[in-house]
């Protein structure tokens, strides 16, 4: 069960990765990020919804009682985490505010022995802390900053919709199935994200067209980048993501998680012509290791007196 976690979270986390690049072909055809966003989210969701209408229609039923759930879900582990973070790289250089999104696995950690009073292996606490100093060096957090009071605000709020995600993921119970959620969260999304977004203005002729974002960049067809998007950075990642956290920790999952970063790096080399550089490399090891590290906590959880009687798997979080 671990491992299978473990292989699910690292392949979500290079699905992830190809959500930026992709992104940006996008970008460099006409839309704005807002924009690429909305479609992201209303095609993926759209996609999901005819899909299990046909093959599992009972998988998009949803308990009255878990309505509130399935709206904060749309509201803030989808379509918070996407927008805040676009709104953020307008006040802040990109590699901050990517780095205080990240600040996510440490937030979960917090979250996780202070509010449901948990006590994880010291590697998840270690482990979360070595993978955002390794984040830190990857992004350059040095290189131009500026030190913008409602910019920082918003990407340390992305970042507590982005562990708000992985706590959420953990915390539904079998009443809830995980596709119909990230259907419906993706759906609900898009639709919060339509005064915003305003999807009769998006240059829908752009889809029809080749992009090459960089000089150094391959060219490929707008909408191709875009089904690649949906696809797989999308509704394979989102679906191995929940797996993954469901079977290990919220606290592990998010650490895992980083990994997106340097497998975000990665793909933009290759089909963006984006080099890496020493400090890249140096902290995509650091952020490797920090996950690895952190992956050990399932293997040695050391459950406080208070949540374990009658919770024999309370430190899953």
């Amino acid at each position: 069960m671990r491992y299978a976690g473990l292989a699910l979270a690292f392949v979500s986390s290079w699905c992830f990765a190809f959500s930026g690049p992709m992104a940006k072909y996008l970008i460099t055809a006409g839309l704005a990020p807002i924009e690429a966003v909305w479609t992201r989210m209303a095609g993926a969701g759209l996609l999901l919804l005819a899909v299990l209408a046909v093959v599992r229609p009972q998988a998009l039923r949803i308990p009255r009682s878990r309505l509130p759930f399935f709206g904060l879900y749309a509201v803030m582990a989808v379509a918070g985490v996407q927008s805040l973070y676009f709104v953020a790289i307008t006040r802040l250089p990109v590699g901050v505010a990517l780095l205080l999104e990240f600040m996510a696995p440490v937030m979960v950690v917090a979250w996780v022995r202070v509010v449901r009073k948990i006590r994880l292996a010291r590697a998840a606490y270690v482990g979360a802390v070595v993978a955002v100093v390794g984040l830190g060096i990857v992004v350059e957090v040095w290189q131009g900053l500026r030190l913008d009071a409602l910019g920082l605000l918003l990407g340390l709020v992305a970042g507590a919709c982005c562990a708000g995600y992985f706590l959420m993921n953990d915390a539904f119970g079998d009443d809830v199935d995980p596709l119909g959620l990230i259907a419906w969260g993706m759906t609900g999304a898009a639709v919060v994200l339509i005064p915003f977004a305003r999807p009769w203005n998006i240059p829908w002729d752009a889809f029809t067209t080749s992009a090459t974002p960089s000089e150094a960049g391959l060219t490929l067809p707008v909408l191709a980048a875009y089904l690649w998007m949906v696809l797989i950075a999308t509704v394979t990642a989102y679906i191995l993501g929940v797996n993954a956290v469901r079977r290990l920790s919220a606290a592990v999952g998010a650490t895992v998680a980083s990994l997106e970063v340097i497998g975000g790096a990665l793909v933009a080399w290759a089909l963006l012509g984006e080099t890496l550089g020493v400090f890249q490399i140096i902290g995509g090891l650091i952020v490797l290791s920090g996950a690895l590290l952190a992956q050990t906590a399932t293997a040695a959880p050391d459950p406080s007196p208070a949540t374990t009687a009658g919770q024999p798997e309370a430190v899953q979080v």
